[in-house]
């Protein structure tokens, strides 16, 4: 249970930290620091375990019928990957609490960075690939929070915009392949998959599979052609900079291709699809960042260009050449890490990242400008630096794979560390020559915190570089074996081989690289140039900008030509659908031999006639008088009603009475902002020849859908030879969910999932309609309640006589109906318990005690009910979705699949034994999600009537929102 208790501390942390109040820097940043230091603590812990052999499983049945289960392994590359994900996160959760200033939303920050970090280590530790993708995706969704935080900003927007789109794009193909892999291995377990490598690289659909795998893991890691976004993202604070591009986001891609290697790699098609990708992106990284004055954006190409390091090495295919990788991947996670803390600390201490203006920063801050120095010694592959190492080993792979035939992968790689040296002193160059003067801010050293976290890394930095055996022997070894099994070959991480082939390419790369620095700033004002050299058209974030404007622009047209603002055109095509499908569906069955129609009762055939006159009678006086419709309408639910009651349904005819009656006020309350309709034919005229075609036209059409529906229903319904699933829930119902009433157990236990997102749909339109009304303002014309004659009201007490009297009668009328609120409370607990056995249930109670609210807010008002009764819609909702998922998680914790519904008898003193289920919390929260969100559209909208209604603000008295339903204007002609 430690690897469920790491797993589930960040995103816990990340649910603390939103919860706080805004305003304090402290209390977030140390909840999220105390979480990340304990995971980090449990990973640690599981080190001696990984090491012997042994992997860390936890397994929770998802769906098991499709082979589908939530696994969490830990074996020595998750290990690896955790610690990075945990350890460089618990140094920027320090980092950024110095970093962020007062004006900025901590608590939004520490959630996000958190709820990012769970979404990482769901990836790693993963043992599903379909619960890859799932958190996979979730990386992209907060790393588009992290990186708009600053969300005032226009860059930021655009840089969160471009980083989501592209990595979302690449998770759907990487979605598709993982489809692929999972049909062609026949399982979507990870130990599976990678068993199968042989049988994957053999198969037909082997080639689809990679490029679908590769453009998700191109597209996360910022490889070419998909590189442009992530200097973009640069946009972010610097301490998710430094996060995203050094240990996490990037990163995913990386680990990505590590993972899958033993079941991918080993072919011409991935050597060259990875080889070429590797290749332009290490060379197009180094070139662009040798010309960027901004620090960051220097940062940002580096790190494309060491990716494409990390991606050349894993096309390689050899398994020197995968250790490496990882290697690599450890070293620039340490390196990368620092420089951006160090390039944080410029920029806040000094308010600017601008090479062409900084300079001097040593005589002013030396100690950062020492820490500096050192990262981007490592950097660009310095001796003695942990770059240095495994740099060396990549000359090596290029040196042996390449050959004498593909000699050019060696020539690359030379050219590659050039210029990672270049650009290496070009980003310390502000840190010497005479202190620049007129900056935005004096320039200092940051509060001592503040530096520790470089240090910790720069110190890490050297020890690898100096002892990098004793330091990072044995992590390697073990990350190794989990990638290679028995394969790992033989290596030795020591700091000198001798005078050989790669040292010389070392050494080529290091004077070569100052050589041409020195050149570039003599001669040809590097500190002075604004763009790229040679390069400077390839653009690939104006190509992404050029497809996403021509994507709006043809969905702008398509809009135009097929989209209308108008609901009736809308419905004119839905409805036509309703007969076209249908008709189509059934065609086929129409040869099969169908049971003829019974004889309906009489009663029940004159109540169904009563029924469509109403519905009739709806559709026309809605283009006259939409309260007389409204009424027409609910007569044809009453009629549903009892038509369910009369086939024995009295679950659907409770659910259907009580909808009926809250949808009316609702909708009653919705009238007041729809424009004034026609008056009669007889009191304006005739209609023109054209309106009354449209009208039978559209009567025509919602006739002929409700009959194709029913046939259609009937001919599914009644054709021989299938069985129904009816038999299936009647007998499983008492044995298998524990409750006699079927539609109950139905809904909150064989179809619980179901239910659960219908309730998270029931919630998100809620919130929506309180989101969109509660800063609309309507015009006052539109809603305006005639105002009373002068010479109507009393002087002596500013109201007529008629309306006093009025008023009194409600206020006594109010003071009885506020005893009916225990009374229903007490009817709609009665049917909430009984729901599991008898006709009732959580939504049914709901609807009951969301009818009693209405009628307390019809006759005392919204003020009086929101301060007596103190009804909070919002946390109703919330605490029913948690209660919902509470009861699903529950039954993973006890190893069963998620919302497995179990039954115990509990004997109490004076009550007995008693029958209660675990459905019956979920059913609880199906009653609080139905009395919130009921509840949250009826203040949204009885808000905005009364904040019409009266310009002052005050005490709403008894009756007023009654008064607001019965005030809708009288229809007018439109001119």
């Amino acid at each position: 249970m430690l690897l469920l208790l790491l797993f589930l501390l960040p995103f816990a942390a990340a649910l603390m930290t939103a919860c706080m109040p805004g305003g304090s820097r402290v209390r977030p940043a140390a909840v999220a620091g105390i979480a990340s230091l304990v995971a980090l603590v449990l990973a640690a812990s599981q080190f001696g375990l990984i090491a012997g052999g042994a992997v860390p499983t936890i397994r929770f049945a998802w769906l098991p019928a499709f082979g589908l289960e939530i696994i969490l392994r830990m074996d020595g590359l998750a290990w690896v990957f955790t610690m990075l994900v945990l350890g460089i996160g618990l140094l920027v959760l320090l980092y950024a609490r110095y970093y962020l200033s007062r004006r900025d939303p901590a608590h939004r920050f520490y959630a996000c960075v958190m709820a990012f970090m769970g979404a990482m280590l769901g990836v790693v530790l993963s043992g599903n690939l379909i619960q890859l993708v799932v958190f996979w995706e979730l990386t992209s969704a907060t790393s588009f929070l992290l990186i708009g935080y600053w969300q005032e900003r226009n860059d930021a927007r655009r840089g969160a915009r471009m980083a989501f789109t592209v990595t979302t794009a690449g998770g759907l193909c990487l979605l598709a392949g993982v489809l692929l892999l999972g049909h062609i291995a026949g399982s979507y377990e990870l130990e599976k998959v990678l068993a199968a490598g042989n049988a994957i690289r053999a198969h037909a659909w082997y080639v689809p599979a990679l490029v679908l795998v590769a453009l998700g893991a191109l597209t996360k890691s910022a490889q070419f052609p998909f590189h442009f976004w992530l200097p973009h993202a640069m946009a972010a604070p610097t301490p998710v900079s430094s996060y995203l591009h050094s240990a996490t986001m990037v990163k995913a891609g990386i680990f990505l291709l590590i993972r899958l290697w033993p079941a991918l790699a080993g072919t011409e098609e991935w050597t060259w699809l990875l080889g070429t990708a590797g290749v332009c992106t290490l060379l197009l990284g180094s070139w662009f960042a040798i010309f960027q004055w901004d620090m960051k954006g220097l940062l940002a190409y580096s790190t494309i260009s060491h990716l494409g390091l990390i991606t050349v090495l894993l096309s390689i295919g050899t398994p020197l050449s995968v250790v490496a990788a990882i290697f690599h991947t450890m070293n620039h996670a340490v390196f990368k890490a620092s420089l951006f803390m160090a390039v944080g600390i410029v920029d806040h201490e000094t308010g600017s990242r601008d090479m062409r203006v900084l300079r001097g920063l040593r005589r002013a801050m030396p100690h950062t400008a020492a820490l500096a120095v050192v990262a981007s010694a490592a950097m660009a592959g310095v001796p003695l630096m942990n770059g240095f190492l495994s740099k060396e080993m990549f000359f090596a792979e290029t040196m042996i794979v390449g050959g004498s035939d593909n000699w050019w992968m060696s020539v690359a790689a030379v050219l590659m560390g050039l210029f990672s040296v270049v650009y290496s002193l070009r980003f310390i160059s502000v840190f010497f020559g005479p202190l620049a003067k007129g900056l935005p801010s004096e320039p200092h050293e940051p509060a001592r915190w503040m530096r520790a976290p470089i240090e910790l890394l720069v110190l890490l930095c050297i020890a690898v570089g100096v002892m990098p055996e004793r330091v990072v022997g044995d992590v390697l070894g073990v990350a190794a074996r989990s990638v290679l099994g028995p394969t790992v070959p033989d290596y030795d991480l020591a700091i000198w081989h001798g005078v050989n082939l790669p040292l010389l390419m070392s050494f080529v790369a290091l004077t070569g690289g100052v050589a041409v620095y020195l050149l570039l700033r003599k001669r040809f004002g590097l500190a002075e140039r604004d763009r790229v050299p040679v390069l400077h058209r390839l653009k690939g974030a104006q190509f992404y900008e050029n497809v996403m404007f021509g994507l709006s622009q043809g969905a702008a047209r398509l809009v135009a030509v097929a989209g209308t603002r108008r609901l009736q055109p809308q419905l004119r095509v839905l409805l036509a659908a309703f007969v076209a499908v249908p008709l189509l569906l059934a065609w086929p069955m129409a040869a099969l031999p169908l049971p003829a129609p019974g004889m309906a009762d009489p009663l029940l055939a004159l109540l169904w006639l009563i029924g469509a006159g109403c519905a009739l009678a709806a559709a026309w006086q809605a283009k006259y008088h939409r309260l007389a419709a409204l009424a027409l309408a609910g007569g044809t639910g009453l009629v549903t009603c009892v038509t369910f009651l009369w086939l024995s349904a009295p679950d659907l005819a409770l659910t259907q009475l009580m909808v009926e009656t809250v949808t009316t006020v609702l909708v009653l309350l919705g009238l007041r902002w729809l424009p004034p309709r026609r008056q009669p034919a007889h009191l304006a005229g005739r209609a023109p020849a054209k309106t009354q075609l449209r009208r039978a036209r559209d009567a025509a059409i919602a006739v002929s859908g409700g009959l194709a529906l029913a046939a259609a229903s009937y001919a599914v319904l009644t054709r021989p030879g299938v069985p129904s699933i009816r038999d299936f829930f009647v007998l499983r119902a008492l044995p298998e969910g524990g409750g006699a009433n079927v539609v109950n157990v139905l809904l909150v236990d064989f179809r619980g999932f179901d239910t659960m997102g219908e309730i998270t749909v029931l919630s998100a339109v809620a919130l929506t309609v309180y989101a969109l009304l509660r800063r609309f303002r309507p015009a006052p014309e539109s809603i305006a309640i005639p105002m009373q004659q002068a010479s109507d009201v009393d002087p002596a007490i500013g109201q007529k006589p008629a309306q006093q009297a009025r008023d009194g009668y409600l206020m006594v009328q109010a003071v009885y109906l506020r005893f009916l609120l225990p009374v229903m409370g007490v009817i709609a607990v009665y049917f909430f318990m009984r729901g599991h056995n008898l006709p009732g249930g959580g939504f049914v109670a709901g609807l009951i005690f969301a009818a009693t609210l209405i009628v307390q807010y019809m006759v005392a008002g919204t003020d009086w009910v929101e301060s007596r009764l103190r009804l909070r819609p919002h946390r109703w909702i919330g605490w029913g979705l948690a209660c919902a998922c509470g009861t699903g998680l529950g039954a993973w914790l006890f190893g069963y699949p998620f919302l497995t519904s179990h039954t115990a008898h509990v004997t109490l003193p004076v009550l007995g034994e008693l029958h209660v289920p675990s459905a019956f919390l979920f059913d609880l929260g199906v009653f609080l999600v139905v009395v919130g969100t009921t509840m949250l559209i009826l203040v949204a909208l009885a808000h905005q009537s009364l904040r019409a209604r009266r310009p002052q603000p005050g005490a709403v008295r008894g009756a007023d929102l009654a008064a607001a339903v019965s005030a809708i204007p009288p229809p007018k002609e439109i001119q």
